[in-house]
């Protein structure tokens, strides 16, 4: 069912076609100009601290393909507020017979996101060549359940971000401090930020734990701020858990107290 879903929304994307290669286009460029505010960065400072440019650019690959990816499947919890509860169209969710969380999956896949991930991969790639990481098939394998588990976590946002529309259906940009500022607080080392800074997007939002630590263990370099490696290596586990947590809190604290419009 999932899969009918996504190939409707596909197909009905495809009939504009200029438009889709337009939005594909458009955001393609908005992140190179993201890339090149990196870069001039560090053309200025030459550092950042103990951190190279190609080592940032590591971060900035998996952080935007795991978003990039979050971003496309997850359409459906980004616009529940204004186009489910706000109209009433939540109601028709509710009364179909397949599960509340597979139609909202299955609302759209954002083509348009693929400007973004093919950005992420180039810069990933590149990343990956100048440091000279050998990718044998265990590094390779814990890469992707890195990048999963990014994309899982970034989900978990916008799951969340849909779970407070059922009290306020203004509370886009609050969470997008969460969805998009996590973005750009992941694309650098979190070292980099201050202690309480550090421990919100380690403990409260994992955004660390899909990122920072998992890196430092394709990096195999030694934590500045004194964690474990077993540490490192199980982090990205918190990425799955977040989501599970998420889509939990959706579901007995959202859509279990949802009293309808009344219209």
């Amino acid at each position: 069912m999932y899969w009918r879903l996504i190939l409707v929304s596909i197909l009905g994307q495809m009939q504009y076609k200029v438009s889709f290669i337009l939005n594909v286009t458009g955001q393609f460029v908005s992140t190179i100009i993201e890339m090149a505010a990196i870069w001039a960065l560090f053309t200025r400072f030459g550092s950042l601290e103990h951190w190279k440019f190609e080592e940032v650019c590591l971060f900035y690959g998996i952080v935007n393909i795991s978003f990039a990816i979050a971003d496309g499947l997850s359409s459906g919890f980004d616009r529940f507020g204004t186009e489910y509860i706000r109209t009433g169209n939540f109601d028709r969710i509710l009364v179909r017979p397949r599960g509340i969380v597979l139609q909202l999956l299955g609302h759209e896949l954002a083509l348009r996101r693929l400007g973004r991930l093919t950005q992420g991969l180039i810069v990933l790639v590149w990343a990956i060549v100048m440091l000279d990481l050998v990718l044998d098939p265990i590094t390779f394998i814990y890469l992707m359940i890195t990048i999963a588990s990014g994309t899982c976590l970034f989900m978990a946002l916008f799951v969340l971000q849909a779970t407070l529309s059922f009290w306020s259906v203004e509370s886009l940009e609050v969470m997008n401090t969460l969805t998009y500022g996590g973005v750009q607080t992941t694309q650098y080392p979190i070292s980099i930020y201050e202690e309480w800074f550090r421990k919100f997007f380690t403990f409260v939002v994992p955004v660390a734990c899909v990122a920072y630590f998992p890196i430092l263990v394709l990096l195999g370099k030694q934590d500045p701020l004194g964690s474990s490696i077993v540490f490192q290596v199980l982090s990205p586990i918190a990425g799955f858990l977040f989501l599970a947590f998420a889509i939990a809190l959706f579901r007995f604290v959202g859509v279990k107290h949802y009293t309808s419009t009344g219209s």
